[in-house]
């Protein structure tokens, strides 16, 4: 349980005279509450009064593994035959009475959860806004954070040099996929931040493509991009390796990136802003003649959901501080010939970054 981010949405909830907060996003709970959960179509809720203990909601299977979290307060389960709006509506007026008005994540709740609120609570304003209080309290990461977040980026490693060891002539993307999960599973990582993507050849050309049954072949890249859930905290990285020896147009896209990826990390620092770092590396590439093929972002925020606040893009003016940590991702996808994307995500010290990851960036050859 975070007691003190606890205390910062609370002071937060006094200023903006809210009575009590609603938090429904699965990852935002456990970053509060220490419990995590994948509820899928059930309820899972984390209420906080500004003046009184706050409890966790919970589907009846989970009662057990939530009140064994490091979570201290109440967990009140519902079973699937209930409702769970009613039995909501009745936990918050026997603790709080009728709230006058309730914060929500606007980000995360779906209308039809909103609109069973509106009906549980019929004279209650909910025109506060939690998500930009949220994304605040997550940008600067504790000492204890920045661990848990070199944790799982050092699985991420041991990830890179499986898959890469897999590599032959003839295994499929899926094959190189399953491997990967497999033998972490075998090693105690038992969820990945995200769906492993290895694509080879001209199939990382798509840079959210789908691992398939193409056979790696020799003098081709393969793409990598992969991360970890490790002690409640994402890892996220790529590297591009070449199986067999690159061809020289290959190799030319390749050191781009890298050129790219490595000029924005090395400028990452408190006072830069985050729209500072896209341009940095987009320069890189449209210097090159190659701006059209990069076509996402530079990065995003990291920690305990593997996609946070902020957004490293063009008119992002956000200023970087010490104890932010982002991924830097640039990519060249030329359509039907080749895909590169290399990616490390960093924890912003006094004067620089530090990296998650630590496996090299130099183009690797596999024999």
């Amino acid at each position: 349980m975070n007691a003190t981010k606890l205390t910062e949405l609370k002071n937060w909830m006094k200023q903006n005279q809210t009575d009590l907060a609603y938090i429904s996003d699965p990852g935002h709970i456990a970053y509060f509450s220490g419990y995590e959960s994948e509820p899928h179509e059930r309820i899972l809720a984390l209420f906080v009064s500004t003046d009184r203990d706050p409890f966790l909601f919970t589907p009846a299977l989970e009662v057990e593994d939530a009140q064994n979290s490091s979570w201290t307060y109440d967990v009140i389960g519902y079973l699937d035959s209930e409702n769970p709006w009613k039995k909501i509506a009745a936990e918050i007026e026997s603790r709080y009475g009728t709230p006058q008005s309730m914060s929500l994540e606007k980000a995360n709740l779906t209308l039809d959860r909103f609109n069973e609120l509106e009906k549980a609570f019929s004279e209650t304003d909910f025109s506060t806004d939690l998500t930009p209080l949220i994304q605040r309290l997550q940008l600067i990461k504790t000492e204890e954070e920045k661990n848990k977040l070199m944790e799982a980026g050092s699985w991420a490693d041991v990830a890179f040099e499986i898959g890469f060891r897999t590599i032959k002539e003839g295994v499929t993307e899926q094959e190189l996929v399953a491997e990967v999960e497999y033998q972490l599973k075998r090693q105690g990582v038992m969820s990945m931040s995200f769906d492993t993507l290895i694509l080879a050849g001209e199939n990382a050309a798509s840079p959210h493509g789908n691992p398939g049954k193409k056979a790696v072949a020799k003098n081709e890249l393969v793409l990598f991009d992969l991360g970890v859930v490790w002690n409640g905290y994402c890892s996220d990285a790529t590297r591009t390796v070449a199986f067999h020896e690159p061809t020289e147009f290959q190799e030319k896209i390749y050191n781009i990136v890298l050129e790219a990826q490595l000029e924005a990390q090395k400028a990452v620092k408190p006072g830069v802003k985050a729209s500072e770092l896209d341009k940095i590396a987009r320069d890189v590439i449209e210097g090159y003649g190659y701006g059209e093929y990069f076509n996402h972002r530079l990065g995003h925020g990291i920690g305990t959901t593997v996609h946070e606040y902020p957004s490293l893009v063009e008119g992002n003016d956000l200023v970087i501080e010490k104890g932010m940590c982002f991924s830097l991702e640039p990519g060249i996808y030329i359509p039907e010939k080749v895909g590169v994307r290399i990616e490390d995500c960093v924890y912003v010290t006094e004067d620089g970054c530090e990296s998650f990851t630590k496996t090299t960036k130099e183009l690797q050859i596999i024999q």
